[in-house]
């Protein structure tokens, strides 16, 4: 990270919470050539192109299939637009996320319905789902990837099938972790500076639900056809939407950014086991962490969250992190429930492990250049005499 011409790495005095693994200039340079020599700048063009047939193959579906937006959180939105649910659709959604999934549903026109979440992965889970459901009435469900941990795509279309009610998953955080597995489903990915493979910003909608892909693309580019055999011609609007579409500069980015992607998947994981295995040894097991959630291992961890004991040793933790000079953060906190622009416009069930983990958890640093001295600072900070 260079600010000013000098790195920030090896400037400033604080561990840092996050630095984005962003292509250098030198990796970019290809793609950027590409894009100027072509005259496409944005509407669709070939590097968009391009990184959707790369991900058509990755997922082994149709680029039918799936489309690129602006943002994952405008994804969420056109999603929600394209399965044309009544106004004021009740939309089941877990309290420990990032604010994007209500804001996405309020957007819209519907209803968040808050749910709590599994203790050990910090999931909604398809069986607090199935809860919810006999308790109250539900349209939707909109599940997390919470930290990038994947969910188990054949338990959720279990649920779907038996519920009759649509789900979305939320895998901003996600990609290279969370796949379809071979079974039908809806997700939304984040390209984001911070996630695993970063476009700067960007998103990606993935779904086997017929027409639900094409439908969103539509809905990106102002509701404007471009296909044939629409019933309305090409260049008519033919549905309410906005502008999402994805530009060529930050495709460009998205390519260069896949084409290390693995090689940097390959390290996350290699330091986030280094990592969990010194803080869990130096704190004597006073910190715990996220269990997968049935759809396997996470492939590229872009976040270190730790669980302690309650409240007061999250405070104590966070003291000592400051004394060292060392970034944290309470993620996801307040819950969704208790953030003030949303407190009179959701519907809370009951939350009591969400209420628990949002006084326990704290997130530490995590990023691919931590240097040696960073690392021993924060054992340092965990460190139970």
């Amino acid at each position: 990270m260079i600010r000013n011409g000098m790195d920030v790495l090896a400037t400033s005095e604080w561990v840092p919470l996050l630095v984005p693994d962003m292509p250098s200039p030198q990796q970019l340079m290809p793609w950027l050539e590409r894009m100027h020599a072509s005259r496409h700048y944005s509407n669709f063009g070939p590097l968009v192109d391009e990184l959707e047939a790369e991900f058509a193959q990755r997922f082994e579906v149709s680029v039918e299939n799936l489309t690129t937006v602006a943002n994952a959180t405008l994804g969420l939105e056109l999603v929600l637009q394209a399965l044309d649910l009544p106004a004021g659709s009740r939309i089941l959604l877990p309290a420990f996320t990032f604010v994007a999934t209500a804001t996405a549903i309020l957007r819209v026109g519907h209803v968040p319905i808050i749910a709590d979440v599994d203790a050990s992965n910090w999931m909604l889970t398809p069986d607090i789902a199935a809860e919810a459901c006999a308790r109250t009435q539900v349209d939707a469900v909109m599940p997390v990837a919470t930290f990038g941990m994947p969910h188990d795509m054949h338990a959720w279309h279990q649920f779907e099938e038996q519920a009759g009610v649509p789900v979305v998953i939320d895998a901003a955080a996600s990609y290279g972790s969370q796949w379809l597995q071979g079974a039908r489903g809806t997700l939304v990915f984040s390209l984001h500076t911070t996630k695993s493979l970063p476009a700067a910003e960007g998103g990606l909608v993935v779904s086997t639900r017929d027409g639900l892909a094409e439908k969103v693309r539509e809905l990106s580019n102002f509701g404007i056809n471009l296909k044939k055999g629409h019933s309305v011609q090409i260049g008519a609007l033919a549905s309410l939407g906005t502008n999402a579409k994805l530009s060529e500069y930050h495709a460009a980015i998205g390519l260069a950014s896949l084409s290390f992607w693995e090689s940097h998947a390959q390290q996350r994981r290699l330091l986030e086991a280094q990592m969990k295995e010194s803080l869990t040894i130096a704190s004597r097991g006073a910190l715990r962490w996220q269990t997968e959630g049935g759809g396997g291992a996470l492939k590229a961890p872009t976040l270190l969250c730790a669980r302690l004991s309650d409240e007061n040793a999250r405070m104590k933790l966070e003291k000592r992190c400051e004394e060292a000079r060392i970034t944290t953060r309470r993620w996801y906190q307040p819950l969704l429930h208790l953030m003030p622009a949303l407190i009179s416009l959701c519907e809370k069930l009951e939350t009591p492990n969400a209420d628990s983990l949002s006084g326990s958890l704290l997130g530490l640093p995590f990023f691919l250049r931590m240097q040696e001295s960073h690392r021993l600072r924060i054992i340092d900070a965990v460190r139970v005499e």
